[in-house]
């Protein structure tokens, strides 16, 4: 299509939406008003204490991990048992939400790795969360807590090693030429330990400044939680021994970085987050007077932060204008009841919404009714967007109102590893084919588990 002739379609149909915009619908506006309601969640739950760290530890890995390191153990040419292993277990001690992980994804992948072990590092990292595996067998049960953890580490593995063989053919990402600096470079020559401690400290402050709340206040999971703050403030002084003892910043300088975050916390206890930001403020003043690979981490950070932030906000208004906020209310212009009425047991609640609960159409829809409940699981969840854990409460809810247990498992599957923002950023970093390819392996690959799941769970013991 020539470009005029596009951009004329592209005005026609701008002008046409804008021109029939149903601004006069109580669910329209209530639609918009969920959509920045969650916006403004996202970005005081995500952005901030979610987002911010990835970001730095997406640039560290492009600034300070040598290349041959990424070629070793995520590398095309690397073991396949090797590759894989290392992307699901490094995947899943962050425990993050399918948008956090994005950044790690990204560095990684533009740092050389091979696309089947960065698909599995990209699943895993959202899907494989150990303490979301333990909340899921206690709230819903023992079976579907089982069913996702298997599932999700043979998703990892099946979806990358399909991913590879999809696109063997094809060149791999060319390296960052700018990312050539190395913690353990010859300007400086630092041994792995150092390398290893600075990338332990910094995962550290992302995981305990975003642990969950347990359901049960009770237990070492509660406890953790209880004291988030502190192993919070333990690790970032930690973090600031280290930018003295290995990068040499004067202490006078550390403490003046510091200053801030230290009153804030001792002024505002009740506001750990302005005390974080004020923290991450003071390391990013540090960067400007540091030595030069401490300026080289500062501009990576920014580079994932100006491609990725963008394309978050932008997906996390359209989820939220389509399918409502994180309260749970009937806000979002799909209406909840039609959600519900399609992921039920049985289609009788579907026929009933649509005022013929005598349709012929009833023995049809209760053969194909299976296959579609667990695909539209699947299409729901690759859409929704869960932060960590609230996929929990939500499918609680959803099961109470008569959701199957084989399409509650496919929505486990496929919602925390995907979202519409996530696969937004997703198509920046691979392109269109390679998106869809790994969109419609997740949704195949949950419904198919969802339809075993439910047959098996249904079938006579």
């Amino acid at each position: 299509m020539p470009r005029e002739l596009r951009t004329l379609l592209l005005l026609v149909l701008g002008f046409t939406a804008f021109y029939f915009l149903p601004t006069e619908s109580l669910r329209f506006q209530a639609a918009l008003i969920a959509a920045f309601r969650l916006s403004r969640w996202y970005a005081r739950e995500h952005v901030l204490l979610c987002l911010i760290p990835a970001f730095f530890i997406a640039g560290a890995v492009a600034v300070f991990v040598q290349r041959n390191a990424i070629l070793n153990y995520f590398g095309a040419d690397a073991p396949k048992w090797l590759a894989y292993s290392v992307a699901s277990v490094s995947g899943s001690i962050l425990a993050v939400c399918s948008c956090t992980v994005l950044p790690l994804f990204g560095s990684i992948y533009k740092r050389g790795a091979g696309l089947g072990p960065a698909i599995a590092f990209l699943y895993s990292g959202p899907a494989i969360n150990v303490l979301a595996i333990i909340l899921t067998a206690r709230v819903l049960g023992p079976q579907l807590g089982i069913a996702r953890a298997v599932g999700a580490m043979l998703f990892c593995i099946v979806i990358g090693l399909i991913m590879h063989q999809c696109f063997r053919g094809e060149r791999p990402v060319a390296p960052d030429h700018e990312s050539v600096m190395t913690l353990g470079g010859p300007s400086t020559q630092r041994p792995l330990w150092q390398t290893a401690l600075f990338f332990a400290v910094l995962m550290a402050i992302l995981i305990f400044a975003n642990w969950a709340r347990p359901a049960t206040p009770t237990g070492i999971w509660y406890t953790i939680y209880r004291l988030r703050w502190v192993l919070t403030i333990g690790f970032g002084a930690a973090l600031w021994v280290i930018l003295h003892r290995f990068f040499k910043l004067p202490i006078r300088h550390l403490l003046l970085a510091a200053l801030p975050a230290i009153l804030l916390a001792w002024v505002f206890p009740q506001y750990p987050a302005a005390a974080f930001l004020a923290a991450v403020a003071g390391l990013t003043a540090l960067t400007f007077t540091g030595p030069a690979e401490l300026a080289h981490w500062r501009r990576q950070t920014w580079q994932f932060t100006k491609q990725i932030m963008p394309l978050l906000l932008i997906g996390v208004l359209i989820a939220g204008f389509l399918l409502g906020g994180v309260e749970q209310e009937d806000t979002g212009v799909i209406p909840s009841n039609w959600v519900e009425a399609l992921l039920g047991d049985q289609p009788h609640a579907l026929l009933a919404l649509m005022g013929t609960p005598d349709s012929r159409l009833q023995p049809f829809l209760e053969i194909i009714w299976p296959f579609w409940t667990n695909f539209f699981a699947a299409c729901a969840g690759a859409m929704m967007y869960f932060a960590t854990l609230t996929e929990i409460p939500i499918l609680h809810g959803l099961l109470e109102s008569g959701m199957g247990q084989g399409p509650a498992l496919a929505l486990l599957l496929a919602g925390p590893s995907l979202s519409l923002p996530n696969l937004l950023v997703i198509n920046s970093v691979l392109g269109t084919r390679k998106t869809i390819t790994y969109a419609l392996l997740v949704v195949i690959m949950a419904t198919v588990s969802g339809l075993l799941f439910g047959w098996w769970v249904g079938s006579p013991t």
